[in-house]
């Protein structure tokens, strides 16, 4: 007998994967990768590889011996204690550690869940972050097929359970502005049997495909039918709002979901996500489910699953438990034309000295390691220690953070704590990151002092780096 084809699904945990994982399992041998992995069950047989997207040493040894790999991954909600920096730039990181580790171990192809990208128009910050992801998961040479898709309609999925529990407790439901534009949700078995026939049709170049129900609604419409479907009774009425500032917080008040969740999904709403054409569903002969047939097929599957029980709860309390004292930062800035993370991990080692002249000193040595200390002291505050082994690639930087009285020593699953450089986007951007940082000052102090020197630091090296550009860029 042929050896089962390897798979590996980044977020099995999530309500896709752990679907996905389950309709894989009698064809293929399934690895899911998770930052805390849960216990194997019979009903998932999935071998679990402990993997946290952010550290690319995780991400290479999660994907040896992978021949397809599944991303569905999106890191709105925060991933340590102190978190500075947009999700956006942490989907980045996470999606370029990702696609590097699948060129360096040989996967044959990424498949990748994004959202649905309207054509002509201003994207928000959420959906540019998908299509980010898209571009970043393509750019290092192992072919990447995107699935396009608005809402799921699925047991567990967070964007339509919100729109659910917002009908079951309001019995009036005002409609914003942005109630009127349109979308195209789509079942969760749709999405399961196209991923399956992207991995049995694998291409080798990049692909994007929009895909969804048959049924094109309003938001409006959508939390109608929601109501109906459910058995309530709501009364609906236009309201004149059309931003998203008030919304975001009234969606999240309302419906208890977290503020990094709630925001960039009232922020995309305003947008239009219909498909522009569903090639692919055609091709892999997959209609599409109708939406009330996938509402209710969601709302029998969401009941047997609260009686079964899922340790959902429990492995994301063990994630913040894991890192609830560390610091993840990263800092976006323009990387100047034909310049590469290597030449600017030289100048921040150039710039340091000069940046840090009166409240502190940054010596750095022969080896361009970095030492910060106040003046007149011999005493390191933090010293970091310049990657040498791991420097090879000049699109990325890596200095670890070794010492001195601000670094709390702890041995991390994850890795080392690490300051590293990384081009993104075609070496468009500069992402600096600081990874599995656990600092010894108590968090108030820590907030209002080392939290904010970082800051004006990386704000002083991105004027720095665009005082460099050559004239006209």
């Amino acid at each position: 007998m042929a050896e089962q084809p390897i798979v590996a699904i980044a977020g099995a945990t999530g309500f896709v994967g752990r679907a996905l994982a389950c309709s894989l399992a009698p064809h293929y041998r399934v690895i899911g990768l998770a930052r805390v992995p849960p216990p194997p069950t019979p009903q998932a047989p999935v071998q679990w590889r402990r993997c946290d997207l952010f550290s690319l040493l995780q991400c290479e040894a999660a994907l040896q011996g992978v021949e397809h790999a599944f991303y569905l991954v999106h890191s709105m909600l925060p991933s340590a204690h102190l978190t500075q920096g947009s999700f956006r730039d942490m989907d980045l990181i996470c999606a370029d550690n990702f696609a590097r580790a699948a060129a360096k171990a040989g996967v044959r192809q990424i498949i990748y869940l994004g959202g649905l990208i309207p054509a002509k128009t201003a994207l928000s910050e959420h959906l540019s972050s998908r299509l980010e992801v898209e571009q970043t998961l393509g750019s290092r040479g192992v072919p990447v097929t995107a699935l396009r898709a608005s809402i799921v309609i699925g047991p567990g999925g967070s964007s339509y359970r919100m729109f659910c529990v917002l009908v079951e407790r309001l019995p009036v439901i005002p409609c914003p502005v942005w109630a009127k534009s349109l979308t195209q949700p789509v079942a969760l078995d749709d999405v399961l049997a196209l991923l399956r026939y992207c991995i049995e049709h694998p291409a080798q170049e990049n692909r994007s495909f929009d895909i969804g129900s048959p049924d094109v609604m309003s938001y409006r419409e959508l939390l109608e039918r929601t109501a109906r479907l459910l058995g309530l009774k709501r009364r609906f009425f236009n309201v004149p709002v059309s931003g998203s500032f008030w919304c975001r917080r009234w969606l999240s008040w309302v419906t208890g979901a977290p503020k990094a969740l709630a925001a960039p999904l009232a922020e995309s709403i305003r947008h239009s996500m219909v498909c522009r054409d569903r090639r692919l569903q055609a091709e892999a002969g997959v209609k599409g489910v109708p939406f009330d047939a996938a509402v209710r097929a969601t709302a029998a599957r969401e009941k047997a699953m609260k009686r079964a029980g899922f340790p959902l709860a429990s492995l994301r309390a063990r994630a913040r438990a894991l890192y609830q004292f560390d610091v993840r930062s990263v800092q976006r800035l323009v990387l100047p034309p034909g310049r590469s993370a290597l030449w600017a991990a030289e100048q921040y080692s150039a710039f340091l000295p000069r940046f840090f002249r009166v409240l502190l000193r940054a010596d750095v040595d022969y080896r361009r390691n970095v030492r910060f200390r106040l003046p007149l002291t011999r005493t390191s505050l933090v010293e970091l220690t310049f990657a040498h082994d791991r420097n090879g690639d000049p699109s990325r930087q890596l200095f670890y953070i070794t010492g001195g009285l601000l670094v709390r020593k702890v041995n991390r699953p994850s890795g080392r704590p690490r300051l590293e450089f990384r081009e993104a986007l075609g070496g468009k951007l500069l992402l600096i990151g600081i990874h599995d940082y656990r600092p010894t000052l108590p968090w108030p102090v820590y907030n209002c002092t080392q939290a904010l020197v970082h800051l004006w630091a990386m704000r002083g090296f991105g004027r720095y780096l665009a005082s460099l550009a050559p004239p006209g860029e």
